[in-house]
């Protein structure tokens, strides 16, 4: 027979009750993103499956920053180009998202 006193739960502190709370809410965040991640992965292979355009492109606007030995940099524009971009949420097989490309068409080169 087990010691009744050994049944008995101590009460949690605020600490304990708030540090739990926490973990559980990263865990619920971050199995959110996975979850989103991979939909957004089967959708896109759907799309590309029934051919339902899942990529487009976009012209970007490179131009390269080459610093300069006084400690400036000079700016080179260079020619537009189309790039090609996923329709998704986030960046699929080696494309950036169209929604993120669009907002996004002037992109700096270091050299």
């Amino acid at each position: 027979m087990a010691d009744p006193a050994a049944l008995i739960r101590r009460p949690r502190t605020g600490k304990q009750i708030i540090g739990r709370f926490v973990l559980r809410f990263i865990g619920i965040l971050i199995a959110a993103a996975v979850l989103a991640y991979v939909l957004d992965y089967a959708v896109l292979r759907l799309r590309i499956a029934t051919n339902h355009t899942p990529f487009n492109t976009v012209t970007v606007h490179p131009y390269y920053a080459v610093p300069q030995k006084d400690q400036k940099t000079q700016f080179i524009l260079g020619d537009p180009t189309d790039q090609q971009c996923v329709n998704s949420l986030f960046p699929h097989l080696g494309d950036s998202p169209c929604w993120y490309l669009t907002k996004h068409t002037d992109q700096q080169i270091n050299m």
